[in-house]
């Protein structure tokens, strides 16, 4: 559903990474970018209102007010939300070994 949800408001670079095993916080880990500040909030705004139409309503949110980086803990699953800038500072998929198309070749 989230993956769906993230497609249909058109979110860039998904990536899903498997927790399973490798860590106790979640199951999964989403990363995703939205073009602008208003397209983070949106993309965020969406996937909270689904998350609550499908019964997961107690969902924890942060970084909305800014939307430069909106987390989203869903409990089995972890949903960020970057602006590109941001995401390819802070580099989360690094630490899972994660191969990301939004990095550029060093």
């Amino acid at each position: 559903m989230i993956l769906n949800r993230l497609d249909d408001d058109q979110a860039q670079d998904v990536v899903f990474i498997d927790l399973k095993g490798k860590s106790a916080m979640a199951d999964g880990l989403i990363v995703a970018s939205g073009r602008s500040h208003r397209h983070v909030g949106a993309i965020a705004d969406h996937l909270l209102r689904s998350l609550k139409e499908h019964g997961y309503g107690r969902a924890r949110v942060e970084g909305l007010p800014h939307c430069d980086w909106v987390l989203i803990d869903a409990g089995d699953v972890i949903v960020h939300v970057f602006r590109p800038e941001v995401r390819a500072f802070y580099n989360i998929e690094k630490i899972w070994s994660v191969d990301s198309g939004h990095r550029a070749a060093v």
